[in-house]
Protein backbone atom coordinates (compact mmCIF):
# COMPACT_ATOMS: atom_id res chain seq x y z
CA UNK A 1 0.00 0.00 0.00
CA UNK A 2 2.78 2.44 0.93
CA UNK A 3 4.52 1.91 -2.42
CA UNK A 4 1.34 2.66 -4.39
CA UNK A 5 0.72 5.77 -2.30
CA UNK A 6 4.31 6.93 -2.75
CA UNK A 7 4.08 6.60 -6.54
CA UNK A 8 0.78 8.49 -6.58
CA UNK A 9 2.08 11.24 -4.32
CA UNK A 10 5.21 11.60 -6.45
CA UNK A 11 3.12 12.15 -9.59
CA UNK A 12 0.87 14.67 -7.82
CA UNK A 13 3.88 16.59 -6.49
CA UNK A 14 5.44 16.89 -9.97
CA UNK A 15 2.28 18.23 -11.63
CA UNK A 16 1.03 20.47 -8.84
CA UNK A 17 4.44 22.03 -8.17
CA UNK A 18 4.57 23.11 -11.81
CA UNK A 19 1.36 25.08 -11.18
CA UNK A 20 2.33 26.60 -7.84
CA UNK A 21 -0.06 24.34 -5.92
CA UNK A 22 0.46 22.33 -2.76
CA UNK A 23 -1.20 19.12 -3.95
CA UNK A 24 -3.62 18.84 -1.05
CA UNK A 25 -6.51 18.52 -3.50
CA UNK A 26 -5.33 14.96 -4.19
CA UNK A 27 -3.07 14.08 -1.26
CA UNK A 28 -6.00 13.57 1.10
CA UNK A 29 -8.34 11.67 -1.31
CA UNK A 30 -5.55 9.27 -2.34
CA UNK A 31 -4.98 8.30 1.29
CA UNK A 32 -8.68 7.94 2.05
CA UNK A 33 -9.13 5.71 -1.01
CA UNK A 34 -6.36 3.49 0.39
CA UNK A 35 -8.27 3.04 3.66
CA UNK A 36 -6.57 5.65 5.83
CA UNK A 37 -8.81 7.57 8.24
CA UNK A 38 -9.74 11.09 7.13
CA UNK A 39 -8.22 12.88 10.13
CA UNK A 40 -4.89 11.10 9.74
CA UNK A 41 -5.02 11.62 5.97
CA UNK A 42 -5.67 15.36 6.37
CA UNK A 43 -2.78 15.76 8.82
CA UNK A 44 -0.40 13.83 6.57
CA UNK A 45 -1.60 15.85 3.58
CA UNK A 46 -0.72 19.13 5.29
CA UNK A 47 2.70 17.75 6.18
CA UNK A 48 3.28 16.70 2.57
CA UNK A 49 2.23 20.14 1.31
CA UNK A 50 4.91 21.63 3.56
CA UNK A 51 7.52 19.22 2.22
CA UNK A 52 6.50 19.86 -1.40
CA UNK A 53 6.70 23.59 -0.74
CA UNK A 54 10.20 23.32 0.70
CA UNK A 55 11.38 21.16 -2.21
CA UNK A 56 9.99 23.57 -4.80
CA UNK A 57 11.14 26.70 -2.95
CA UNK A 58 14.75 25.47 -2.90
CA UNK A 59 14.78 25.25 -6.70
CA UNK A 60 12.77 28.43 -7.27
CA UNK A 61 14.97 30.40 -4.84
CA UNK A 62 18.14 29.33 -6.67
CA UNK A 63 16.53 30.37 -9.95
CA UNK A 64 15.53 33.72 -8.38
CA UNK A 65 11.85 33.23 -9.11
CA UNK A 66 10.40 33.86 -5.62
CA UNK A 67 9.40 37.40 -4.71
CA UNK A 68 9.93 36.92 -0.98
CA UNK A 69 8.71 40.33 0.32
CA UNK A 70 5.55 40.23 -1.81
CA UNK A 71 4.80 36.59 -0.98
CA UNK A 72 5.16 37.14 2.77
CA UNK A 73 3.08 40.34 2.70
CA UNK A 74 0.26 38.65 0.80
CA UNK A 75 0.45 35.46 2.87
CA UNK A 76 -0.15 37.35 6.12
CA UNK A 77 -3.52 38.73 5.04
CA UNK A 78 -4.44 35.60 3.05
CA UNK A 79 -4.10 33.46 6.18
CA UNK A 80 -6.24 35.88 8.20
CA UNK A 81 -8.88 35.81 5.47
CA UNK A 82 -8.81 32.04 5.33
CA UNK A 83 -9.45 31.82 9.07
CA UNK A 84 -12.44 34.16 8.92
CA UNK A 85 -13.72 32.50 5.74
CA UNK A 86 -13.74 29.16 7.49
CA UNK A 87 -15.68 30.64 10.39
CA UNK A 88 -18.24 32.20 8.06
CA UNK A 89 -18.64 29.20 5.78
CA UNK A 90 -21.94 28.29 7.44
CA UNK A 91 -23.65 31.44 6.17
CA UNK A 92 -24.07 29.97 2.66
CA UNK A 93 -24.81 26.43 1.53
CA UNK A 94 -21.98 24.29 0.20
CA UNK A 95 -23.59 24.11 -3.22
CA UNK A 96 -23.93 27.88 -3.49
CA UNK A 97 -20.31 28.44 -2.45
CA UNK A 98 -19.09 25.85 -4.95
CA UNK A 99 -20.99 27.47 -7.82
CA UNK A 100 -19.73 30.95 -6.93
CA UNK A 101 -16.19 29.67 -6.76
CA UNK A 102 -16.54 27.79 -10.06
CA UNK A 103 -17.75 30.93 -11.85
CA UNK A 104 -14.83 32.98 -10.51
CA UNK A 105 -12.25 30.33 -11.36
CA UNK A 106 -13.81 29.58 -14.75
CA UNK A 107 -13.70 33.25 -15.71
CA UNK A 108 -10.09 33.51 -14.60
CA UNK A 109 -9.22 30.44 -16.69
CA UNK A 110 -10.46 32.12 -19.86
CA UNK A 111 -8.17 35.10 -19.29
CA UNK A 112 -5.26 32.76 -18.56
CA UNK A 113 -5.71 30.83 -21.80
CA UNK A 114 -6.32 33.77 -24.13
CA UNK A 115 -3.34 36.04 -24.99
CA UNK A 116 -3.04 39.06 -22.70
CA UNK A 117 -0.66 41.99 -22.81
CA UNK A 118 1.50 42.05 -19.69
CA UNK A 119 1.48 45.21 -17.64
CA UNK A 120 4.34 47.69 -17.75
CA UNK A 121 6.43 48.24 -14.60
CA UNK A 122 6.02 51.35 -12.44
CA UNK A 123 6.89 54.45 -14.43
CA UNK A 124 5.56 57.99 -14.58
CA UNK A 125 3.11 57.36 -11.77
CA UNK A 126 1.81 54.04 -13.14
CA UNK A 127 0.62 51.46 -10.65
CA UNK A 128 -1.79 53.55 -8.64
CA UNK A 129 -1.82 54.35 -4.95
CA UNK A 130 0.85 52.47 -2.95
CA UNK A 131 2.48 51.16 -6.13
CA UNK A 132 5.40 48.86 -5.32
CA UNK A 133 7.98 48.58 -8.09
CA UNK A 134 9.52 45.11 -8.10
CA UNK A 135 12.57 43.79 -9.97
CA UNK A 136 13.49 40.12 -9.88
CA UNK A 137 16.28 38.96 -12.14
CA UNK A 138 15.63 40.49 -15.55
CA UNK A 139 11.92 41.04 -14.91
CA UNK A 140 10.35 44.25 -13.61
CA UNK A 141 6.72 44.69 -12.63
CA UNK A 142 4.54 46.91 -10.49
CA UNK A 143 2.20 45.76 -7.71
CA UNK A 144 -0.50 48.04 -6.34
CA UNK A 145 -0.51 47.11 -2.66
CA UNK A 146 -3.72 49.08 -2.10
CA UNK A 147 -5.32 46.34 -4.21
CA UNK A 148 -3.06 43.43 -3.30
CA UNK A 149 -3.69 43.38 0.44
CA UNK A 150 -7.51 43.61 0.53
CA UNK A 151 -7.86 41.26 -2.45
CA UNK A 152 -5.49 38.77 -0.81
CA UNK A 153 -7.69 38.88 2.28
CA UNK A 154 -10.81 38.22 0.16
CA UNK A 155 -9.00 35.45 -1.72
CA UNK A 156 -8.10 33.80 1.57
CA UNK A 157 -11.69 34.14 2.78
CA UNK A 158 -13.02 32.51 -0.40
CA UNK A 159 -10.49 29.68 -0.09
CA UNK A 160 -11.44 29.15 3.53
CA UNK A 161 -15.14 29.11 2.71
CA UNK A 162 -14.95 26.44 0.00
CA UNK A 163 -12.09 24.48 1.54
CA UNK A 164 -9.62 24.57 -1.36
CA UNK A 165 -5.92 25.27 -1.49
CA UNK A 166 -5.02 28.93 -1.63
CA UNK A 167 -2.55 28.32 -4.45
CA UNK A 168 -5.29 28.34 -7.06
CA UNK A 169 -6.39 31.85 -6.12
CA UNK A 170 -2.88 33.10 -5.25
CA UNK A 171 -1.55 32.54 -8.76
CA UNK A 172 -4.72 33.84 -10.43
CA UNK A 173 -4.73 37.02 -8.35
CA UNK A 174 -1.04 37.75 -8.84
CA UNK A 175 -1.10 37.23 -12.62
CA UNK A 176 -4.44 38.66 -13.70
CA UNK A 177 -4.97 41.49 -11.20
CA UNK A 178 -1.55 42.44 -9.83
CA UNK A 179 0.47 42.01 -13.03
CA UNK A 180 3.06 39.61 -11.59
CA UNK A 181 4.83 37.50 -14.28
CA UNK A 182 3.51 33.93 -14.41
CA UNK A 183 6.74 32.17 -13.45
CA UNK A 184 7.26 34.43 -10.42
CA UNK A 185 3.62 34.00 -9.36
CA UNK A 186 3.92 30.19 -9.50
CA UNK A 187 7.18 30.18 -7.53
CA UNK A 188 5.90 32.63 -4.90
CA UNK A 189 2.66 30.66 -4.54
CA UNK A 190 4.64 27.45 -3.97
CA UNK A 191 6.22 29.13 -0.96
CA UNK A 192 2.93 30.58 0.30
CA UNK A 193 0.98 27.30 0.29
CA UNK A 194 3.63 25.73 2.51
CA UNK A 195 3.33 28.53 5.05
CA UNK A 196 -0.45 28.21 5.05
CA UNK A 197 -0.26 24.44 5.50
CA UNK A 198 2.12 24.75 8.46
CA UNK A 199 -0.55 26.47 10.54
CA UNK A 200 -3.11 23.79 9.75
CA UNK A 201 -0.62 21.02 10.43
CA UNK A 202 0.19 22.45 13.86
CA UNK A 203 -3.49 22.47 14.74
CA UNK A 204 -4.04 18.87 13.59
CA UNK A 205 -0.89 17.73 15.37
CA UNK A 206 -2.29 18.86 18.71
CA UNK A 207 -5.09 16.30 18.23
CA UNK A 208 -2.53 13.51 17.80
CA UNK A 209 -3.90 12.37 14.42
CA UNK A 210 -0.62 11.82 12.59
CA UNK A 211 1.08 8.69 11.25
CA UNK A 212 4.68 9.90 11.35
CA UNK A 213 6.18 6.75 9.75
CA UNK A 214 3.88 6.86 6.71
CA UNK A 215 4.34 10.62 6.43
CA UNK A 216 8.13 10.35 6.30
CA UNK A 217 8.00 7.66 3.61
CA UNK A 218 5.62 9.74 1.49
CA UNK A 219 7.63 12.89 2.22
CA UNK A 220 10.61 11.41 0.37
CA UNK A 221 8.41 10.83 -2.70
CA UNK A 222 6.87 14.31 -2.74
CA UNK A 223 10.22 15.99 -2.08
CA UNK A 224 11.69 14.38 -5.19
CA UNK A 225 8.50 15.13 -7.12
CA UNK A 226 8.57 18.75 -5.98
CA UNK A 227 12.18 19.11 -7.09
CA UNK A 228 11.43 17.69 -10.54
CA UNK A 229 8.25 19.73 -11.03
CA UNK A 230 9.91 23.00 -10.04
CA UNK A 231 12.91 22.35 -12.30
CA UNK A 232 10.56 21.75 -15.22
CA UNK A 233 8.72 24.97 -14.43
CA UNK A 234 11.93 27.02 -14.49
CA UNK A 235 12.59 25.78 -18.04
CA UNK A 236 9.05 26.27 -19.36
CA UNK A 237 8.02 29.23 -21.46
CA UNK A 238 5.87 31.64 -19.42
CA UNK A 239 3.13 31.65 -22.05
CA UNK A 240 2.86 27.84 -22.08
CA UNK A 241 2.84 27.78 -18.30
CA UNK A 242 0.06 30.37 -18.22
CA UNK A 243 -2.10 28.43 -20.71
CA UNK A 244 -1.50 25.17 -18.84
CA UNK A 245 -2.60 26.80 -15.60
CA UNK A 246 -5.71 28.11 -17.35
CA UNK A 247 -6.77 24.63 -18.40
CA UNK A 248 -6.06 23.41 -14.88
CA UNK A 249 -8.45 26.07 -13.56
CA UNK A 250 -11.16 24.94 -15.99
CA UNK A 251 -10.89 21.36 -14.71
CA UNK A 252 -11.18 22.59 -11.12
CA UNK A 253 -14.20 24.77 -12.00
CA UNK A 254 -15.94 21.86 -13.76
CA UNK A 255 -15.29 19.65 -10.73
CA UNK A 256 -16.81 22.23 -8.39
CA UNK A 257 -19.93 22.54 -10.58
CA UNK A 258 -20.30 18.76 -10.71
CA UNK A 259 -20.11 18.48 -6.94
CA UNK A 260 -22.57 21.34 -6.43
CA UNK A 261 -25.18 19.85 -8.77
CA UNK A 262 -24.99 16.27 -7.49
Amino acid sequence: MWLILAIGMFAVAVVFTMLGQGGGTLYTPLQVWMGIGFHEAATTSLFLIMVTSVAASIVFAKAKRIDWPLALAMETVTTAGGFLGGLGSGLLSGGTLSLIFAVVIGGAAVFMIRPMKERAPCANGRGGFLAWGRTLGEQSYCVNMALALPLSFLAGALSGMVGVGGGIINVTLMVLVLGVPMDIAVASSALMVGLTASGGFAGHLLHGCWDSKLSLVLAAAVFIGGQIGSRLTVRLDKRKLKVGFGWFLLVIAATMVFKALR
